[in-house]
This record gives structure tokens, sequence and C-alpha cells, in this order.
């Protein structure tokens, strides 16, 4: 049989991740990691809060794949745009899909489209420098409400509580830190609908929230609450365990007194947001109370928060490709767990999908790692049992020659080591580690492809 030729669709954890496994399960294979940015790494370098080096310390172990051999980068590519699905199938006997999840999903309340009520995923698009995203932003509300109980809230209270110098150590580019250092937050404020034992936070996450000196974290004595599905959720998850046992200690203890306060409210369940002159002035909640299941009942009680902002933390939603069937309710490729299907179920030849956009935004980082060994197990069987045509034109400089010749610049593992040593030195002038380029052109540019777009 001739090498197997792989395109993974999307540079980020799931993509590398389903590469490496696709190289150590000893199958003859190449693979080509298509990505639409100019630079890899995905939800690393682009959806984990800047002043989290131990999370983005990631990147080491995907950079020790992306050196193998075995894979090679081609960036700066939109596929289903730039080159189409059936183009792809001409060099490659498979194509994974890994291209995770950047929109945020909808909230249906009245007032959601107020000025001033933001999707998360945009507040981080700009924090962290996605060039896909604006480059300034509003932050003048003294009083601001995240809706969601996860991580992803934890990472935008956390950086409208900090103050811009507290990042300025971090890679942040120049228009987030001169962004920040205009933010007025003085409070910030997490509401969830359902109470402790049924937060989504990680427990370093959670107590990382209060290491800063200028934040002081504060829950409600009258929030911690629990019923026998919560205690049963706590004896089955150290992990939840341990959440529970953070939000305690910090109800619990006396006020420390930083200047910005974070306020995080179990059993307060959204109903409205209420504005002015088409401009955020409250957000309106509805007190809830457990009914022993672990769920909540609404309790008739409402309460009218003093509030001038409103980030909605309620979770991710991946983005259709052109050419590839998308279910609009889940927002994710259909899949019978690792091959694309029709919108009836029917696999389609040929197409895999992996992470955020085959199961939905859920999990860890590390979880992409057991999504990833089902598909490539799938890939793998389908290719030895014959299942797989192979590629009609096998050269792996075809796929290069059709974008060049159609004026397409791509980026490559070389030129990504060049734009990490230009952000290097950005950083290494201010006494940072790095400093990070949010322009497209720009990061282009210093990854030496041939054309700008």
């Amino acid at each position: 049989m001739p090498s197997l030729r792989v395109a993974v669709v999307g540079a980020g954890p799931a993509g590398i991740y389903a590469s490496d496994l696709l190289i150590k399960s000893g199958q003859d294979v190449t693979i080509d990691l298509i990505e639409r940015m100019p630079a890899p790494f995905g939800l690393i370098r682009y959806g984990v809060a800047p002043d989290h080096p131990r999370i983005k310390g990631i990147i080491t172990s995907l950079h020790n794949i992306l050196d193998k051999p075995q894979i090679r980068l081609i960036g700066n590519i939109d596929v289903g745009n730039d080159i189409t699905i059936d183009e792809l199938r001409e060099y490659y006997d498979a194509i994974i899909f890994a291209t995770g999840a950047t929109g945020d999903r909808d909230l249906t309340i009245p007032g959601i489209d107020l000025e001033g009520s933001y999707g998360a995923g945009e507040f981080v698009g700009f924090y962290d420098g996605n060039p896909d995203f604006q480059r300034t932003w509003d932050l003048s509300a003294e009083r601001v409400a995240v809706i969601g109980v996860g991580n992803v809230a934890l990472d935008v209270a956390r950086i409208l509580a900090k103050t811009a110098d507290e990042l300025h150590t971090t890679e942040i580019p120049d228009n987030v830190y001169n962004t920040l250092k205009e933010n007025q937050a003085k409070e910030i404020h997490i509401f969830g609908r359902r109470g402790p034992a049924q937060a989504k936070f990680t427990p370093l996450e959670l107590k990382e929230l209060d290491h800063s000196d200028t934040i002081e974290v504060i829950v409600n004595p009258e929030d911690i609450d629990y019923d026998d599905a919560s205690i049963a959720t706590r004896h089955e998850s150290k992990s939840q365990d341990l959440v529970c046992q953070t939000l305690e200690a910090y109800a619990m203890r006396e006020p420390k007194g930083a200047p910005h306060k974070l306020f995080i409210h179990f059993f307060e369940s959204p109903t409205e947001i209420l504005g002015t002159n088409g401009h955020v002035t409250g957000l309106r909640t509805e007190r809830t109370q457990l009914d022993g299941t672990g769920n909540v009942q609404t309790t008739g009680t409402t309460t009218d928060w003093d509030i001038q902002a409103v980030y909605r933390a309620v979770g991710y939603r991946s983005t259709p490709i052109t050419g590839v069937p998308f279910d609009t309710t889940t927002h994710t490729i259909p899949n019978d767990g690792a091959h694309v299907t029709t919108t009836d179920g029917q696999p389609i030849p040929a197409l895999y999908a992996t992470g955020w956009i085959k199961r939905g935004p859920v999990g860890l980082i590390g979880n992409t790692k057991s999504d990833a060994k089902e598909t490539t197990t799938a890939l793998l069987n389908d290719w030895n049992q014959g299942h797989l045509t192979p590629a009609p034109n096998r050269d792996p400089q075809a796929i290069i020659n059709h974008l060049t010749t159609n004026n397409i610049p791509i980026t490559t593992w070389d030129g990504w080591y060049q734009l990490d040593q230009q952000e290097r030195t950005l950083g290494q002038q201010e006494g940072r580690e790095r400093k990070k380029i949010v322009e497209w052109d720009e990061m282009v540019r210093h990854a030496h492809a041939k054309a700008l777009r």
C-alpha cells in the first residue's frame, strides 16, 4: 500500500493530538496540518488568558509534535474558500476536521442586543490578540456582570479585575495593554443559576482568582447550599469537592480590603438585561433554589443589579466549513464519533472530525486526546481494510503548487519559528518573554510568506 496521506484541518490541540496519534500508530503516514490562521496552536494561542503560563506551557509539547518530520504545517489557508474540500481530496486519502470553536453561544433573554452586552468569546479574542477580533474595547463600565460559571467566565472576570500593569508582564500586545489601562471596572459580578456543586470551574483556576493583591473574591454565605444530589456530586468528584471547599473558604473569610471586588453569585438566573437609550444599565435575575436532584426551580423573587456591561460566558460554538455538513442546532459537524456523516447519519468516505467541532465545546484541553484516539483509530481501520480510495495526486508538492498557482500565500513551520522569534525579540525589549503580534499581514510578513493577502 502507498504511504497514507492525511490532511488535518486546524492546527490547535485537537488537530495536533490527532496528528501525533497517527504518527505513533506505526502506520506509514505523512500529514499536512492546514491552518486558517498564519500561526499554529489555535485555542492555546487565542483562547487561553495571557496570565495562565502554566496552561500555555502546553505549547512546548505541541511544538515537539510539530517538529516531527512526518508533519508539515500549511498556514494562512481557509479551507472551503481558499481551497475546496473536493480539491483537497485530490491530494489526500483522508481529511480530519479539527477547527474548534470561537463563536459565542446565544443567550435568549430580553436586552441581549443592547450596547454593552457582549459575548465572552469576543472579549477573549480582543485580549488574546486574535486578528479576527477588534483592536479596542469599551471598558468604561464600573460595575460589570459575567453570566456563567465556567473557566471562561473566570478568565473574563479576572482580566477585568486585574490592573493593566499586572498583565503587562504577559504576552499581551500594546493595543490590549493601552486599552486595559483605561479600564474603570471596580466591581465584577459572576452569576450562576445553580449552586456551588454544579459550578464548572476547575479547582486551580478558582483558587488562582484570588492570587492578585488587587482582587477580593466575595461569596455570599447564603449561596453555599447543597441538596442530596449536590452532596453526592461532591462525594463522587474530588475536583468538584475542591471547588466547593474553595467557595466555602471565600464565603467565610474576613475581607482583605483589595480595591477590586469580584462577587460570585449562585442561585441567580439572569432573566433580562435592562437598558436605557439602547445601552446596558442593569441586569435582572430571578432567585432559584435546589429541588433535590441538583437542578433548580424558580422562586419568583427577582433582583435588579446596577450593572453597565454584561458578558455572557455560556459556551462557544463552531463555525460551518463550506462543503461540509453542519448541524445548526448543536453547532457541530454531524458524525458517528469519528466519521463525518450526512444529516441523515450516513458516513461520508474519507472525512473525519475531532475535538470541539465534533462534540461541542465541553471538557478541558486534554479531553481532545481521547477524541483524537477515537477518530484516528477509525481512520486507520478504514485505510488498512481498504475502505479508503487513495488520492489520485500523491506528490507532496502538488498542493503547494496548487496554492501558489492560485496566488494564495502560505505560512510554514519554519515561518512560525521566524514569527516566534520576532515576538520574543519584541518582548525581550520590554523585559517580557514575548509580545504577541496582532495584525494578520504582519504575522504573514514575519513568517516570510511569498505574498500578502
